[in-house]
């Protein structure tokens, strides 16, 4: 583990100075994400020296830390109590940090069962664009003490603050976990999964990926066992490195300089588009390889009521999000000017408007 370092009044110092200064910051933790988004134009603002745990309770399931604090590390921790993150987050380099995972909203595999990264935030602490350092939610899941702004800040890319502390809930590791494979067209695989969504049956994951249908089972070795002579399938060896080459976007399907879109549809959704997909979350997570005009890929996604973001890309776009309807565009300019007056936070990272 590293030293724990609390920066908190170095980093609200230089926010305030740059607010005296009208002068934007890019918040930068482990760099791991930086590819994600508009590219961000300001002087830096490193968080990767405020770290460490602040509080941890295995047997209440909360952890507290600081935003630089390496993601990596905290997995380490949670695995001596033998728990976890149950959203399973990607980390996209080695220098991942907790507040980045936050600030980006980013979950793995595990997301279609277990809920999205948001759904385990219990508070934050940050600085916001008054340079004053306020404090949302708590340690506890039920919280009514106002507005849950730090669900609101998950997944706002750095523009409304800069986080400096995240309180989670976690979870106990599953007893068992076991991979079934079975090859199956990606339709019929789909089916499959919509049908099974509906059972009991322990999910914990599910990728399909060319005409191989993988499914993961986590839970009592009794219940994995009934499962498996339901779906049927072989038993994957080394299951854990598929999952986290899945994760981390490692497996074959993710090589190449081909743009790489993330789509977000209701799981039956039948996308019919030009490329390569792999399919995660039991259908609602698509993975488009495709060099097709980004308003065919929008509209077929918005035709089911999904949206689709361009994840990765050999020129940087200027319109990586999905485009807003004018009226949550303006929502979101009002809840920025809220919390960020000045503008100074990542400006531009996720819409050019803000």
């Amino acid at each position: 583990m590293t030293t724990s370092r609390d920066s908190s009044t170095d980093i609200q110092a230089r926010v305030v100075d740059a607010i005296g200064r009208r002068v934007p910051l890019a918040i930068a933790g482990g760099g791991t994400k930086l590819f994600l988004g508009r590219e961000v134009q300001g002087e830096p603002l490193a968080l990767c020296d405020h770290r460490g745990v602040i509080d941890y309770h295995p047997e209440e399931l909360v952890l507290t830390a600081r935003a630089g604090t390496p993601l990596s590390e905290l997995e380490i921790l949670l695995a001596e109590h033998n728990q976890m993150f149950a959203f399973e987050p990607p980390h996209f380099g080695a220098a991942a940090t907790l507040g980045g995972t936050i600030a980006a909203n980013l979950s793995g595999p595990r997301r279609a069962c277990a809920g999205a990264a948001r759904d385990f935030v219990l508070g934050v602490r940050l600085v916001n664009g008054r340079g004053e350092i306020l404090r949302f939610g708590g340690e506890v899941m039920k919280n009514v003490a106002g507005y849950d702004l730090s669900r609101l800040v998950t997944g706002a890319m750095g523009t409304l603050g800069v986080i400096l502390d995240v309180s989670l809930k976690v979870l106990p590791r599953p007893r068992e976990t076991i991979t079934l494979a079975q090859s199956l067209a990606p339709r019929a695989a789909i089916e499959n999964l919509c049908r099974w969504a509906a059972t009991p049956m322990p999910i914990s994951a599910s990728c399909i990926e060319g005409e191989q249908l993988y499914v993961r089972l986590s839970g009592t070795p009794s219940a994995l066992a009934e499962a498996r002579a339901t779906l049927g399938g072989d038993v994957l060896e080394d299951a854990d490195a598929f999952w986290l080459d899945v994760r981390e976007q490692r497996r074959p399907f993710f090589a190449g300089e081909t743009s790489l879109w993330r789509i977000s549809v209701p799981s039956a959704a039948s996308l019919d588009l030009p490329g390569e997909q792999l399919i995660e979350w039991g259908g609602a997570l698509r993975w488009l390889k495709s060099n097709a005009p980004a308003e065919t890929i929008r509209a077929a996604a918005a035709e089911h009521g999904g949206h689709a973001m361009l994840f990765r890309s050999p020129v940087r776009s200027l319109e990586p999000y999905h485009p807003l309807p004018a009226p949550l565009l303006q929502l979101h300019k009002r809840i920025k000017a809220a919390m960020d007056p000045h503008g100074i936070f990542n400006r531009g990272r996720m819409y050019a408007e803000f």
